[in-house]
């Protein structure tokens, strides 16, 4: 019986150590994804130049700069999960708001491999808060004196664990379609918070909450009619409604 019990007791040790190694691996960021990302987007580059950041392990991330003439604000501009800086609508925002008049940052996020599941990736919401603060450091030392925020998804999960941080910074937060519950409970900046009539269930379901944990007295939300959570066929009324929140900005 002794036997058995320390046979049971080694298979079970195993288990639990080869689970542990898996979830490790999984939830390591993919740098070769990353660079297959940006060898992809980097060449068909037009309006904006690819900046590479360091970060304290050694990484180098991409970025995507494009630099309006007498612009007042630099925005950094956060994709969602699995994506890459110049993705779908990240692309149509960095866009916009370059035409609007506004420098525009485009930054890759850590990203896992395409199968990964949403439930792992707040491994890699450390090395995003980082990659965000190395951001906001880049664009002081560029002289922008005022820097908001832009994020989407999964994004706006990453950037909210910066946010939390209350960094001074940065002079406003829009957030698109903050998803799995999330709020903006003790984020002392102005914050939009934006999403669509037709968005993911969880970020509908959770709009009262996010509303009711606004603090600064300028924070606001508001919903796109008809809006998916991409804001397909509505990005016109996605950008008009983040234009006129920077906008607001002194």
């Amino acid at each position: 019986m002794k036997l058995f019990y320390t046979i049971i007791t080694r298979q079970l040790i195993l288990s639990i150590g080869l689970l542990f190694i898996t979830f490790s691996i999984s939830a390591a960021p993919d740098y070769a994804r990353e660079k297959r990302w940006a060898d992809e987007i980097t060449p068909e580059l037009i309006f904006s130049d690819a900046v590479y950041l360091p970060q304290k392990n050694g990484h180098t991330f991409l970025g995507l700069l494009a630099e309006a003439d007498n612009s007042r604000l630099g925005v950094i501009i956060v994709h969602g999960m699995g994506l890459h800086p110049d993705w779908g609508m990240i692309g149509t925002l960095r866009r916009g708001l370059y035409d609007a008049g506004y420098s525009t940052f485009s930054i890759q996020m850590p990203i896992l491999a395409s199968d990964a599941s949403y439930k792992v990736y707040p491994a890699l919401f450390p090395e995003a808060a980082e990659r965000l603060q190395l951001s906001v450091t880049y664009l002081k030392n560029k002289g922008y004196k005022k820097i908001a925020i832009v994020s989407h998804s999964n994004g706006s999960r990453m950037s909210r664990i910066y946010m939390r941080t209350n960094p001074k910074d940065i002079s406003a937060w829009v957030s698109l379609s903050l998803t799995q519950g999330d709020t903006f409970k003790n984020i002392k900046a102005p914050v939009l918070d934006l999403y669509g009539e037709q968005d993911l269930s969880h970020v509908l379901t959770s709009a009262k909450k996010r509303k009711q944990s606004l603090i600064h007295k300028t924070s606001k939300q508001i919903r796109i009619d008809d809006a998916d959570h991409f804001f397909s066929g509505k990005e016109d009324s996605m950008l008009k409604a983040i234009e006129t929140y920077l906008g607001t900005i002194r």
